[in-house]
């Protein structure tokens, strides 16, 4: 450290992997040890963050054979500097991973899937990699949804992780979202995509963004920064996706289900209420194909990634083929049918007003004898959130949903447009705990419910609550409470 010992130079090792959390090392992971001042300098929302450096010894007696930390933070640190023939400083430890994820996207040179979007980013990257798998792709994605600027270049870093090489990929399909300006185009510059596809535009994060033409602009920045010959896929039912082409001179294809596009579904058909029946129609051909996902925006979806799987010439029966198969992200419109009659669609990760609109369509479109919303409040929409929140409230309204129950803070504005739209069976609940405890009780045979919520607010526990009182169909349905057996009797009709 310092003047005697600098420690600059490239540590003589192999590395097996790479974390940004000490819980997660295994033996020979590098560790990037963040910052407050890190995450600060980068497009993070909260308002909180540890200090990583402290854990630096932690991550050393796990395995880890280095540690990229920040100068400042370890010149002087007595602690710290006992590992300098260990540590790799840099300036800002998030670039420095960026950094390596770009080298590692260069020298590979294979062709990159962005997906973005204000919704669907995920069952849209999900659906992408299992049709390119299918017909035989080797592909490495994104993990999970991690689609800001830390979560790219760990997922892009899987390509040197494990044993793994890039030679090992064909095609990464990566994630990407924002919630701040600039954020997108930053993900895009570590990942420049050989194919950009743009799902949907929508008002999210605008408590950052400002307007739904901001988060336009912000979204735009995909298309903007796609490698020389590559191709947008953009989706031919929003105005404001098919805004974007104006910013790509180069090949473009289109999606849709309204408007006309390259890649298309007609014969629409509902078998289910998660299985559709549609004839996929794309340049190569057409073919019948069911998707067993709930909701039209998941078809549409599914036809975006079948037109990245036309730019990679396959057949429309092979991603027939794929969609058979395709499941639902966890917490992503999963369907739990329960042993006492009713259905739970659990859409809980996250909401906007777009996604939440989308999902309330498919449940009024589903066959029930009472349909049910719990919608928890829709965070980061900025000065017009209670106004956002009345809006779609006074939509579900409009839509054949028997009851809507809003959860926490500005869902109560949900409600309040719903009842001013006329509907009689709208309430709200200050927790998720009350709404949980009051849905336990009200629960029918017939019963389809919606849970769906904005991750901070948590509306997974209320599917948590459920899964604790009723057993899902196939499994016994006495459950043990501290040693005491129980069954939840269904109110009756």
């Amino acid at each position: 450290m310092g003047a005697d010992a600098p420690r600059d130079a490239p540590l003589d090792v192999a590395i097996a992997g790479f974390a940004v959390d000490s819980r997660a090392i295994e033996p020979g992971h590098l560790f990037f040890a963040l910052s407050p001042e890190d995450y600060r300098r980068h497009y993070f929302t909260a308002t909180s963050f540890t200090d990583a450096h402290r854990f630096i010894p932690e991550a050393f007696a796990r395995g880890a054979v280095g540690a990229v930390a920040r100068r400042a933070r370890v010149v002087g640190d007595g602690e710290l500097e006992r590992f300098a023939d260990r540590l790799l400083l840099v300036e800002d430890v998030i670039e420095a991973l960026q950094k390596l994820a770009h080298g590692v996207v260069r020298n590979w040179g294979g062709p990159v899937v962005a997906i973005a979007g204000s919704a669907g980013k995920t069952t849209t990257k999900d659906l992408t990699a299992l049709v390119l798998q299918t017909a035989g792709k080797r592909v490495v994605k994104s993990i999970k949804n991690f689609n800001n600027e830390l979560g790219v270049p760990l997922s892009i870093l899987q390509m040197e992780s494990g044993g793994r090489t890039p030679n090992d990929f064909d095609v990464a399909v990566i994630e990407m979202g924002t919630s701040m300006p600039g954020e997108l185009e930053r993900l895009a510059q570590i990942a420049p995509p050989k194919i950009a596809v743009e799902v949907c535009v929508g008002p999210e994060h605008l408590e950052f963004l400002g307007t739904i033409e901001d988060v336009a602009r912000e979204e735009s920045a995909l298309v903007r920064h796609i490698r020389p010959g590559g191709v947008a896929i953009l989706n031919a039912d929003d105005p404001w996706v098919m805004w974007m082409a104006q910013f790509h001179r180069g090949p473009r294809m289109t999606f849709g289900i309204r408007e006309r596009a390259d890649v298309s579904a007609t014969e629409i058909e509902a078998l289910d209420l998660d299985r559709l029946r549609f004839r996929l129609q794309t340049p190569r051909g057409r073919v019948w194909a069911e998707l067993p996902l709930a909701g039209r925006h998941n078809l549409s979806n599914a036809l975006a990634a079948a037109a990245v799987a036309t730019c990679f010439e396959i057949a429309p029966e092979l991603i027939a083929e794929a969609f058979a198969r395709a499941r639902p992200s966890e917490m992503r419109g999963e369907i739990l049918r329960f042993a006492q009659g009713f259905t739970v669609i659990d859409d809980s990760y996250n909401s906007n007003p777009a996604s939440l609109l989308a999902m309330a369509r498919a449940v009024a479109e589903a066959d029930a004898k009472r349909r049910i919303i719990v919608a928890g409040e829709m965070l980061e929409l900025g000065p017009k959130a209670a106004e956002l929140h009345r809006e779609a409230g006074r939509e579900i309204a409009g839509l054949p949903i028997d009851v809507l129950w809003g959860v926490r803070g500005l869902a109560e504005e949900l409600v309040s447009g719903a009842r001013a739209s006329g509907m009689k069976e709208a309430r709200f609940f200050a927790s998720v705990d009350d709404a949980a405890q009051a849905l336990r009780a009200e629960l029918r045979s017939g019963d389809l419910v919606l849970i769906k919520g904005s991750r901070g607010v948590r509306t997974d526990r209320i599917v948590t609550a459920l899964k604790e009182s009723f057993a899902l169909e196939g499994e016994d349905a006495l459950h043990t409470d501290g040693g005491a057996k129980w069954r939840f009797e269904l109110k009756g009709e």
